[in-house]
This record gives C-alpha cells, structure tokens and sequence, in this order.
C-alpha cells in the first residue's frame, strides 16, 4: 500500500504583517508595499497589519474576476 504526505499550512490570523502578507501573495517582503494595492490596517495597539480579506479581493481583481466597488459590480452585471 502506498502512503502520501500532505504538508498544509494554515494561518489561523486574518490580519497579517507585512511578512506574512507578502509571502502569501507570493511577493517578496521588500517589493510587497510597492506592488500591493492593499492599504495596511492601523492596530490599537500600534502595529499595521494586512487583512486576508482584502488581500483576497486585490488578488482576485489581478485576474479580472472581482469588482473593486459596489457600482462597479452593478455595471457588470448590467
């Protein structure tokens, strides 16, 4: 019988640092600010971080397939 390994990593955070960030959209950390779109999210306690969500959204709108504003989704549909 054969046997397979799975190896996944799960982020259990929504809000990234800009490490985490960059790595999960496949940028490096230092062209990360450059070439993202995503504005960071101001911390109550100071720190800035990148949510998933949003990161999510600028990927999707890379490839076309994700309206940046409710007026543009309207338009789309029509």
């Amino acid at each position: 019988m054969s046997s397979a390994t799975l190896n996944l990593k799960v982020s259990p955070r929504r809000m990234l640092d800009v490490r985490e960030a960059a790595e999960y959209c496949g940028i490096t950390p230092k062209r990360f600010p450059a070439e993202c779109g995503v504005s960071p999210v101001s911390m109550p306690n100071g720190n800035r971080r990148y949510d998933m969500r949003d990161l999510d959204a600028w990927l999707d709108s890379l490839k076309g397939g994700a309206a940046s504003s409710d007026d543009e989704l309207i338009g789309k549909l029509g």
